[in-house]
């Protein structure tokens, strides 16, 4: 993991909400109701789902998602026009790795 994915992991995670979204999303299926579209609640979590629990507007929460993303901390898959969200458990980890061998 290079320098520059740490600093911007480290700004996703200077905000609140953001660290939230990546609390909920470790357990999805205890902080989420059921997907109804034939994609699990492990898979992802759909943004409006996400946005009604963290009663933020649906922009603001699309932003968060989509920097969240781009740094590595979360994976998306489309099924249609609708965008779920998971962690990316993979990142998270080589991220906590980093910060233990370089802090």
């Amino acid at each position: 993991m290079e320098l520059k994915q740490i600093v911007e992991i480290g700004k996703c995670l200077s905000n609140q909400t953001r660290v939230e979204i990546l609390e909920w999303l470790k357990e999805p299926d205890a902080n989420f109701p059921a997907n109804h579209t034939g994609i699990t609640n492990k898979d992802g979590v759909c943004v409006g789902t996400i946005q009604e629990k963290a009663g933020l507007s649906q922009s603001t929460i699309s932003t968060y998602l989509g920097n969240m993303e781009r740094c590595g901390l979360l994976k998306m898959i489309r099924s249609g026009k609708w965008s779920y969200f998971s962690r990316n458990e993979e990142v998270i980890e080589q991220f906590i790795n980093q910060l233990q061998n370089k802090l």
